[in-house]
């Protein structure tokens, strides 16, 4: 029920500004704190929602450490594997093939004529091949490996040589020996280094020739196989050129 004021208009007590106003003051407080309340939890869980976030980014980042290390052996054993195989790769680029490089020689030395020493390199430096041939008088041979390997590791390699020292009984002889030397495999020159008759003229050894001519050859060979021969395949020496013995 409203009351009723009574009193006439001018014994009635004046208004204050203001009077009312308090309750939309309180209230505005009070939406005021509840708003704030409000943003105070929002962000609240936001921070423990990045936490966990956190805690399981940093879980997950152990567990995937712990699994590259235990596959860490696996990684080193593949870098292993890799370098190994680019090592026989290289070494295989310079390789050469010596055994059929002597069997074809066996088969192009004329009849009455024979070798005393054979020195060869892949790299092209006869004097460390020489060097590790050993300075004895008999037939020797080096393919010179380890010069082979130091250049397949530094990437540089030169072109194969062989020199051969010989005796022959006559100059034909000589001449017929690199007439035939020029048709081995991978050959591309051959050069006459000596023809002449050994001071010695006693009877012909395998250390000396003797009253036979002493004659040294080199051969040069080409870095890589021809074109459209591989390494399985044979390029004998014509019959024509005297070929075998």
């Amino acid at each position: 029920m409203k009351p009723v004021n009574l009193l006439p208009e001018q014994h009635r007590r004046a208004a204050t500004p203001g009077e009312g106003r308090g309750g939309f003051v309180v209230v505005g407080i009070l939406a005021a704190l509840v708003a704030m309340v409000g943003v105070y939890a929002f962000t609240a869980n936001q921070v423990n929602s990045h936490k966990t976030d956190a805690n399981e980014a940093k879980h997950e980042s152990e567990e995937i450490k712990a699994r590259a290390d235990s596959l860490g052996a696996f990684g080193d054993f593949a870098r292993v594997q890799q370098n190994r195989s680019a090592s026989v790769r290289s070494l295989a680029d310079v390789r050469f093939d010596w055994e059929r490089f002597m069997r074809e020689l066996s088969m192009v030395v004329p009849h009455g004529s024979w070798l005393t020493q054979v020195t060869s390199s892949a790299t092209g430096d006869l004097s460390a091949a020489s060097a590790s041939s050993g300075s004895g008088g008999s037939t020797s041979s080096s393919s010179s490996t380890a010069s082979a390997s130091s250049a397949a590791s530094s990437g540089e390699s030169g072109q194969p040589l062989a020199n051969l020292i010989g005796c022959s009984p006559r100059q034909t002889d000589v001449a017929k020996v690199m007439v035939r030397l020029r048709r081995l495999y991978r050959v591309t020159d051959v050069t006459l280094n000596q023809s002449a008759r050994d001071a010695q003229t006693g009877s012909a050894s395998l250390d000396s020739c003797g009253r036979y001519l002493k004659f040294d050859v080199t051969l040069t060979f080409g870095s890589t196989p021809a074109s459209g021969e591989g390494p399985g395949e044979k390029k004998n020496v014509p019959a024509s050129l005297g070929g075998g013995s």
